[in-house]
């Protein structure tokens, strides 16, 4: 038996709860589609991705969040979770790009450590239902999904992010196990 990779990336846990995708997502930086887990330098995630998403239903609206549990360091988060970017209104038949981004896309630059980038996507009630929060660090997934009656999500994915010169894995230091 496979385990979902939301799961041992701990995607589910700190982020959000456990749901049932259904809705497909695929996240696309310069032509390269993201899988749960993979490595990608701050240098291909500068630039706003290609986001597809399913759906063919006219009165079907969507808001993708973009969030780094993580922030500023793994080790103490004490950022949690910080918004990269906000999406809202996106319709099923159209797609992203005629959706209201109410928090524009912020590249992810981490300092030091491996990062967890994850897009959450929800399904909104209706249009018009869903606005921008005051801070970008502090963002609760959780929270936010409540305050905007979103439930549960319908699909989520999310990549490693580290800066560019780092080593490409976590570090054993003897004496901190």
């Amino acid at each position: 038996m496979s385990i979902d990779p939301l799961v041992r990336g701990r995607v589910i846990g700190d982020v959000v709860d456990s749901f049932n995708k259904s809705v497909p997502l695929r996240i696309i930086y310069s032509g390269r589609t993201v899988v749960n887990g993979a490595e990608l330098r701050p240098l291909a995630v500068a630039g706003r991705p290609r986001v597809e998403i399913g759906g063919d239903d006219f009165n079907i609206f969507y808001t993708l969040v973009m969030v780094n549990p993580d922030a500023p360091n793994p080790s103490n988060p004490t950022q949690r979770e910080y918004l990269h970017w906000l999406v809202t209104d996106i319709p099923a038949a159209e797609g992203l790009d005629s959706g209201r981004e109410l928090i524009c896309y912020e590249s992810p630059n981490p300092t030091s450590g491996i990062h967890r980038m994850v897009f959450i996507l929800f399904r909104q009630l209706g249009r018009d239902t869903v606005f921008a929060p005051l801070m970008r660090h502090h963002f609760t997934t959780r929270n936010f999904s409540q305050q905007y009656n979103l439930g549960l999500p319908i699909a989520a994915m999310y990549f490693n992010c580290q800066r560019e010169t780092g080593s490409g894995g976590r570090r054993f230091r003897p004496g901190h196990e």
